[in-house]
This record gives structure tokens, C-alpha cells and sequence, in this order.
């Protein structure tokens, strides 16, 4: 039993997420929704959907009974990807919504991603810790009339909307390989796939809780031979592979090759400025470069904000960008509710190959050139402020110009590095990028990591 003054373990920076039962289960999920209604004061019906995890629909179900019991009607969606949950409460009259997801966590985790109307994101100082509070000193009432529970089928509406960021006559039909992971991402392939000319090779597609072929994460190297050695096999013209909620994409070139989010950022980012002259363009600081060069040199603003989606949302809404980028692959679109979505970015992706005739290898391959980079390497430290503290000092005679949006860039004239804490546990990420020079990148990379393992 949680104590009113002991934090609820599964509430964190940008989300909730724990192990089920130990962590969240179905009665903390009414409590949530009991405290959800009590903190944001929806001003509407909140949209609810769930991925395809074993648990996720007992504390969807849940979660609605807690807030129509507090009064406010739900719009379930069912299964859905959480970009669906942004889509819904985006809509004209909607209150806000919430996703029973825990993305690309182990088995036994859940987790909730809530948003405000608009699909306003629902963070540390925005709103999460006010509605931890109020589970944990169990803060909300039940109304004396109770909310109703609807079911709406969002996925012709969501559609149309994706589709909204292409030319679908100007596709070309290009052969791509699309791995689901057995995550919620199948559905949403398959209605889009009525309406574009590719011919998709579909790998683990079926929604599947008990995640067969394993916890569906590209982003770890091993993961990716399970859409790279497809690519390879049926000379296909480009790999998709999504993790479980399919807020995010992993891209692989006609060569199977994994392409570093990092430089995606910068084709999404030229693409969007194409598209609309001039256009503010949001990047992360942990890699920059290359986006900045990309963005400068096509007459867009490059501006920069803390990782995050909380943060990299309220920078968008701020500088009304078209685009931003992490190079985590989350990319989050002005005319997507400034939201994340996986499934936009292959459609632009798909849409500049078929436009340019040059394959993905071919777009990238001259970014990779000019900005060679690390990639992200993350080493578990026992005290990561003193390890910072040290490789500053070690660097400060270079007298490097110095930012800390987040963590610590260091910019020397022909490389640079991020080196910033997690958020959640005691790791240190570190990029590292130079102006043309790999072997550079290679040799600071481990001068670094010599410290950090040291």
C-alpha cells in the first residue's frame, strides 16, 4: 500500500509507466482517471485507447471508469497507436485524452500517456506531478452524475489526415519492407496501404500482447536484423520498423543499412522547409549540425530545445514551427497538433525518394559525409554531476563555446559533443559529431569514454 507522502514510483518525466501489478494496477488506473479529471478540469469528452499488451485493456477499462466517475464522458477508441490518441484529442470539442501504452518496456510494464485538449503535452511541470499528488493523497471526488462511455472507430479520420502530408499521385511504387513488431502499428499500415501505390512486404504485422518475436524496439542493434535482412532479401527500396505504439520510426536503406535518426531529422527538416519557404524548423542539442546546415542553407530557422516531447512541443507551439526533430525519432509536426507520429515520416520519406528518384542511401550518404557522428552511446555511471564536472574541466583550456540546454555541448571549430544524464536512471548519453572527419569523431569518442569508464 503507498504511503500520501511516499512519490508513486511509476509516475515519470514525461509520463507513467510501471510494473503491473507492483507498480500500477486496475485500481490505482480509476484513481488516475478520478485524478485526471480533478487536475486538468476537461472542458470535454477524453479520448481513450490502449496498445495490444495483455494488461492494457483491463486498465483502459479501468482508467474510463474513473473519469466518467468524476463526471466526464469518454470517447474509447480501443486499439490504437498513441499518435491516434493525439489525433482524437485534437479534435474540435474534445477535452483531452489518455494512451495505455508502455511503448518499448519489457513485458511486464504499463504505463498511461496523457495529453491535455489540443493535444497539449502532460508533463513534470505541466500538470503530472499535480496528478501523482493527487492519486497518492487520493485528492478527487466522484460526481453526483456520472460521465457515458462511447466507442468511435478514428481510423479513416486519422488517415485522411496523414495523408494530407503527401502528393499520393507523385508516389512512386516502391517496394518497402514494414516490421510491426507485433505492435499496434499493423492496423494503421494496412488502411493506409488502400490508399498509396507501394507494395509492402509486412514482417511480425499482427498485434500480438504476447510479443513473439520480442518487446518490439528497434532502436536496439539487435532488433534490426528482423527488418534489415528482409530489406537485403527482397531487394526492397526501403525497411520501416516501428516500436510498440508507433509513435516512432526506425528507417533502413536499400542496403538494410540503419539509418541514424540523427539524419532523418535533417532530410524531414528539408522536406518540411520545401514544402512551406522559410519555415522554423525545432532541433534537439544533443547532434546539430547537420540540421542547422540543412535549415540555414534553405533560408528556415533553426532553433533549438531541451529533448523532450513536453519541451520540444511547447518550443514548437512558441515559434509556430512546421517540424522538429530528435534524433531519438521522435518528429512531431505543426499540422499534426504539433504532435509525434510514426507514420508520417516514411510517408514524407517515401515521397522525397519518389520525387527525387535518388534512393535513401543516396539522400543521407552525403549528410553522413559532411557530419559523421558517434550515434548514441549511454554508460551506466555511479555519479554522473562528477563525471560531467570532470570532462568539462578536462576540456575547458580548449576554451570551447559551452551550452546547457541540456546537460553540456561542448563546440570546438571542427567537432563537438552532448553529454547529458537520463532523465530516469544514473546513465550518461554521450554524441559526439564532426565537420567531415570520422576518424575525429572515433578518437574523441574514446578520449570521452575513457573518462566515463574510468
Amino acid at each position: 500500500m503507498s504511503s500520501p507522502d511516499q512519490p508513486l514510483a511509476c509516475f515519470k518525466a514525461y509520463d507513467i509507466r510501471g510494473k503491473v501489478p507492483s507498480e500500477l494496477n486496475e485500481e490505482m488506473a480509476v484513481e488516475i482517471g478520478k485524478a485526471y479529471v480533478a487536475e486538468i478540469q476537461p472542458q470535454g469528452p477524453v479520448a481513450v485507447g490502449r496498445d495490444i499488451r495483455a494488461t492494457s485493456e483491463a486498465l483502459a477499462s479501468c482508467l474510463a471508469n474513473g473519469i466518467t466517475q468524476a463526471g466526464v464522458d469518454v470517447v474509447d477508441i480501443g486499439l490504437c497507436g498513441t499518435e491516434m490518441i493525439y489525433f482524437a484529442a485534437s479534435r474540435p470539442g474534445m477535452g483531452g485524452g489518455v494512451m495505455v501504452t508502455a511503448s518499448h518496456n519489457p513485458i511486464e510494464y504499463n504505463g498511461m500517456k496523457p495529453v491535455r485538449a489540443e493535444s497539449r503535452p502532460i508533463g513534470t511541470n505541466s500538470g503530472l506531478m499535480a496528478i501523482e499528488r493527487r492519486v497518492r493523497q487520493k485528492d478527487f471526488a466522484d460526481a453526483a452524475t456520472p460521465g457515458k462511455i462511447t466507442q468511435r472507430d478514428v481510423m479513416d479520420e486519422y488517415v485522411q489526415c496523414l495523408l494530407g502530408f503527401v502528393d499520393v499521385n507523385a508516389l512512386k511504387p516502391l517496394k518497402i519492407v514494414v516490421n510491426a513488431g507485433n505492435g499496434c502499428a499493423g492496423p494503421a499500415v494496412d488502411a493506409l496501404a488502400k490508399h498509396l501505390p507501394f507494395e509492402l512486404i509486412r514482417v511480425h504485422h499482427n498485434p500480438d500482447g504476447t510479443f513473439p518475436n520480442g518487446i518490439p524496439n528497434p532502436l536496439l542493434p539487435e532488433n534490426r536484423p528482423a527488418t534489415a535482412d528482409v530489406v537485403v532479401r527482397e531487394k526492397a527500396d526501403l525497411g520501416v520498423a516501428w516500436d510498440g505504439d508507433f509513435d516512432r520510426c526506425f528507417l533502413f536503406d536499400e542496403h538494410g543499412g540503419f539509418i541514424e535518426g540523427y539524419y532523418i531529422v535533417g532530410l524531414l527538416a528539408e522536406r518540411m522547409i520545401r514544402m512551406q519557404p522559410g519555415a522554423a524548423i525545432v532541433h534537439d542539442p544533443r547532434m546539430v549540425w547537420s540540421t542547422i546546415d540543412i535549415v540555414e542553407g534553405l533560408g528556415g530557422r533553426a532553433i533549438q530545445s531541451k529533448t523532450g516531447h513536453s519541451f520540444m512541443k511547447a518550443k514548437m507551439r512558441e515559434e509556430d514551427a512546421a517540424y522538429g526533430g530528435e534524433m531519438s525519432a521522435h518528429h512531431y509536426f505543426r499540422d499534426f497538433s504539433f504532435s509525434d507520429s510514426g507514420m508520417i515520416p516514411w510517408l514524407l520519406i517515401a515521397s522525397a525518394m519518389s520525387e527525387s528518384g535518388k534512393t535513401l542511401h543516396q539522400l543521407v550518404n552525403e549528410r553522413q559525409a559532411k557530419f559523421p557522428c558517434s550515434g548514441e552511446i549511454n554508460r551506466r555511471v555511479s555519479d554522473p554531476d562528477a563525471l560531467i564536472a570532470a570532462i568539462q574541466e578536462k576540456y575547458a583550456p580548449e576554451n570551447p563555446e559551452i551550452d546547457t540546454t541540456d546537460g553540456i555541448s561542448l563546440n570546438f571549430p571542427e567537432w563537438r559533443f552532448n553529454l547529458r544524464k537520463s532523465n530516469t536512471e544514473p546513465i550518461l548519453r554521450l554524441n559526439v559529431e564532426s565537420r567531415g572527419d570520422a576518424d575525429l569523431v572515433k578518437s574523441k569518442t574514446d578520449e570521452i569514454l575513457a573518462i566515463l569508464d574510468s
